[in-house]
């Protein structure tokens, strides 16, 4: 295949603007499908974790032969990017694939935060931008304003002249149709998405490379196959790579070793295909290579050269991981000691760029920090769903000291509330430290922008929605770092703990019920010092959940009533990491999500007081 023919172009957005949609009709409009190989929505997505959520978690290649109107055939290989600022390591890594962008922009919602960071790296790495103004078909859209946020933004990241001309293209990832013409959009039933090929076709470039050059490739993915092991994924940047082709392989520290390619898979479609050589500027797998890592160079031996690394922004988040040493450890995973967390962690750091693990303070503890509370829940439910059993320590900000003062880092919030509930949103980010820097009023909706530690949005969704009536919508992205900006008022009400180990009863419950709001069920196991519900009051108390009722031989009044009790509150992952307290942990096995405190007895817990309340002092 001519290098002419090819385009690399990955899409990038913010959450929610449509981007795995979008590549569903490129996918079903280009000819190369039957209706039944394309079936349901969101067809990159194949995670499970990805489906239940409604997110993109993973990069994806695919690559679609186009055929324009003249006859000219052309080999688009599309990388379809997260959204979510907690994957921007996703994103970083693998624009390196590619030559062009497709930016798509909500055309109600406009610039959010997460635009501005996708943009940004983007531009950082020399690419060419098409504007993909996305959702026309809403009734509220508003293009030219979208058009205008784009270019105010391109202009505060220092966009060049050649990126700030770009082009246009208005679209309906939904109704399966774009148009470079906003006057003149097509009725519903009408209309195609090949303006949208040809744009590509148009303005992405054709990758400048040289295809005489000695041999470099850089991996940006790894996959593996429990048949050949390990695959690296990446584009040849100089030369061609043929089958069975002897290479170096340089690492990110300069380590060489000399490797033999066994085979080579392009990709075609939604997957792969064996060839015996790719071109210069082409993606491709590579199969064969034993010792291969995110960032290594694939180069000729007798006249090596390193490309640059992939660069990643630092975790921003940390928390501790270590064994499950409660009394049910063992009862429900298969793997429950140091060594399988190790290995896990180890094997999680091969493809996550964005990850960090460092040693605890103990031999079962590991340090892991992230780039959100996202990022590191995801890695905490696919062990928990491949049989791992842990506890998880409360997440904490990574500081820094910069000239001498200690910083922290500051995420851009965007807050999308009715506008009634703008008093309860501005006092609640006023108690957070949040500085609002923008607020806009659409069609009864109001947007506020803040800069907001990111200490500050640990347990702020769950208030955020409680003081909106679930009707708030927040994304952030990291900022920057700067200055400590003071304390923030962590969570308000105690808890109350389990005295002994049983099962919760009915009797139990309904005389605790004016107590608070219980986490548990009549019938759950439970252990002492497992964390059963949220106190009334602002002190921790420890109940009897287990306590049954006695059996007399009295006949009484009340024997016959019903007993209705409140619901219990049943939390996810993230939300249980976002509510414990510095002395509890959230003990994580495949078929719960417990809390619990650091110790399980009271009087070890009152010793634990009493050595902070001395030390402090």
């Amino acid at each position: 295949m001519n290098r002419s023919e090819i385009r690399n172009v990955a899409i990038i957005a913010h959450v929610d603007h449509g981007k795995t949609t979008l590549v569903d009709q490129l996918l079903r409009q280009s000819g190369q499908y039957r209706a039944s190989e394309l079936q349901g929505d969101c067809i990159l997505d194949s995670n499970p974790l990805e489906r239940e959520r409604g997110i993109t978690i993973l990069s994806k290649n695919c690559a679609i032969e186009y055929i324009d109107r003249e006859g000219n055939s052309y080999h688009i290989n599309i990388i379809d990017t997260p959204g979510h600022a907690d994957f921007g390591g996703e994103v970083e890594r693998v624009l390196k694939m590619a030559d062009g962008v497709l930016l798509l922009v909500d055309a109600v919602d406009g610039t959010m935060p997460q635009t501005r960071y996708v943009l940004g790296k983007a531009l950082s790495n020399g690419l060419t931008p098409i504007i993909v103004v996305n959702k026309m078909d809403r009734p509220e859209a508003r293009p030219e304003g979208v058009i205008s946020e784009v270019f105010d933004l391109m202009i505060d990241l220092g966009a060049g002249d050649e990126a700030l001309e770009f082009p246009i293209v208005y679209a309906s990832g939904k109704d399966g149709w774009a148009t470079m013409d906003a006057q003149n959009l097509p009725k519903p039933g009408e209309g195609d998405i090949h303006p949208l090929f040809e744009a590509i076709i148009k303005h992405v470039p054709v990758p400048n490379l040289d295809a005489k050059a000695p041999l470099a490739m850089l991996i940006t993915s790894l996959d593996y196959s429990d048949y050949v092991g390990r695959i690296g994924i990446g584009r040849v940047f100089a030369g061609e790579l043929k089958s069975g082709q002897t290479v170096l392989t340089i690492d990110r520290f300069g380590t060489q070793t000399r490797q033999k390619v066994a085979q080579i898979f392009r990709f075609e479609r939604l997957g792969r295909v064996e060839v015996d050589h790719i071109d210069v500027g082409d993606i491709c797998a590579v199969v064969g290579l034993e010792k291969i890592d995110i960032g290594d160079t694939l180069t000729d031996p007798e006249n090596p050269q390193t490309l640059p690394a992939v660069k990643v922004d630092e975790p921003t988040l940390h928390m501790t991981f270590r064994i499950n040493n409660g009394p049910f450890a063992g009862q429900e995973g298969k793997y429950v000691t140091s060594r399988h967390l190790r290995d896990r962690l180890a094997k999680e750091l091969q493809s996550n760029v964005a990850l960090q693990v460092k040693d605890g303070e103990g031999n079962d503890e590991f340090d892991v920090a992230g780039r959100g509370l996202l990022h590191l829940g995801i890695l905490l439910e696919n062990m928990r769903r491949e049989g791992y059993e842990l506890t998880i320590g409360k997440p904490d900000v990574i500081y820094k000291q910069i000239n001498g003062e200690k910083n922290e880092p500051i995420e851009r919030l965007t807050v999308d509330v009715p506008s009634e509930s703008i008093g309860s949103v501005m006092q609640l980010m006023g108690d957070r430290r949040g500085e609002m820097v923008k607020m806009d009023t659409r069609a009864g909706r109001t947007y506020l922008e803040f800069t907001v530690p990111a200490r500050g949005l640990i347990g702020l969704r769950n208030r955020m929605l409680n003081a909106t009536q679930g009707e708030a919508i927040m994304h952030h992205t990291f900022e920057k770092y700067g200055p400590l900006r003071g304390s923030i008022p962590g969570r308000q009400n105690g808890v109350m703990i389990a005295m002994e180990t049983g099962t919760v009863t009915n009797y139990a419950l309904e005389n605790l019920a004016d107590r608070g709001v219980m986490f548990v069920l009549p019938g759950e196991k439970v252990y002492e010092g497992q964390v059963v519900g949220e106190h009334c009051k602002d002190n921790d108390i420890p109940i009897n959940v287990v306590k049954a009722k006695r059996l007399t031989n009295m006949r009484m009044a009340t024997k016959e009533a019903t007993v209705t009790l409140k619901a219990a509150r049943r939390m996810s992952l993230e939300v249980a990491l976002e509510y414990i307290a510095d002395d509890e942990l959230v003990e994580l096995t495949p078929g719960s999500v417990r809390l619990r405190k650091r110790a399980l007895k009271e009087n070890d817990r009152k010793r634990d007081t009493r050595k902070l309340a001395t030390s402090e002092a």
